[in-house]
């Protein structure tokens, strides 16, 4: 992976993204099955909040075991918002101990999560499901350029990326309502990657990512932006300039 530069997000921003856009999420301990999770929050003290079913066995192992908690591993998968050959992005692994939460912390704890981000599966809490907090003791990241660890530090001072939460509709729009944007797109690309199957694979504040489908394999390439940007009309702007488009200011065609 890449480290932090203006062209590519840091590992930690790509692992608070995929916190918050991961659609399968699991909860993993030894000699039990895995558990979905709904809720997978980081904490400002580092910690990470969960929600699990309450009769899961890994909540009622952890209601048991007081302080020591269970040693478990949350495991996140990042995938393609298209159907793509191979849909997985990236997959994130968090290992830890699972503890429950004192009955009086579960609300404010609710309260705390739902003011950073209001998702609605907290509202389960109580009504088949249960808060679990995982105190982090090594977080893995892994796609196609490799694997690499990040630190809760590191977690802590990074944030997901401003669009991460409408990347996957606004790339579903993309490859099904503009392809003349993607094959602008496309013919940034070396010129043997454009033989095959160009469908947009991600997209960030730093710039665009494209997968190939060729004959010899899936290629991922990263289109940058000049610079990050932070906004939605910075987001337009930066694309109509990677698509070479004369018009990024404002200029309107000449009348004939």
């Amino acid at each position: 992976m890449t480290s932090a530069t203006l062209s590519t997000p840091t590992t930690a921003e790509q692992v608070r993204s995929a916190v918050v856009r991961a659609a399968g999420a699991i909860l993993v301990a030894d000699d039990v099955a895995p558990a979905n999770t709904s809720v997978h929050h980081l904490l400002p003290g580092g910690s990470f909040a969960l929600t699990v079913p309450a009769d899961c066995a890994v909540a009622q192992l952890a209601a048991t075991t007081g302080t020591d908690g269970v040693a478990a591993v949350l495991e996140l998968t990042d995938y393609a918002p298209l159907p793509l050959r191979e849909p997985v992005r990236s997959l994130v692994w968090i290992r830890g101990r699972v503890h429950d939460v004192p009955e009086q912390s579960v609300l404010p704890l609710l309260d705390l999560i739902a003011t950073d981000h209001p998702n609605p599966a907290l509202l389960e809490v109580g009504s088949g499901q249960v808060l679990l907090l995982l105190d982090v003791e090594s977080v893995v990241v892994a796609d196609a350029g490799g694997a690499e660890t990040v630190s809760v530090n590191e977690l802590l001072a990074a944030h997901p990326d401003p669009f991460c939460e409408f990347e996957s509709a606004w790339l579903r729009h993309l490859d099904s309502d503009h392809p003349e944007v993607l094959a602008r797109l496309a013919g940034k690309l070396p010129a043997a990657l454009r033989r095959g199957r160009v469908r947009p694979l991600g997209l960030d504040r730093y710039g665009v990512r494209l997968r190939v489908e060729g004959t010899d394999g899936d290629h991922d390439v990263r289109l940058p932006f000049g610079s990050p940007v932070h906004d939605v009309p910075g987001l337009s702007r930066a694309i109509r300039l990677l698509m070479g488009c004369p018009f990024v200011n404002g200029l309107r065609a000449r009348r004939i």
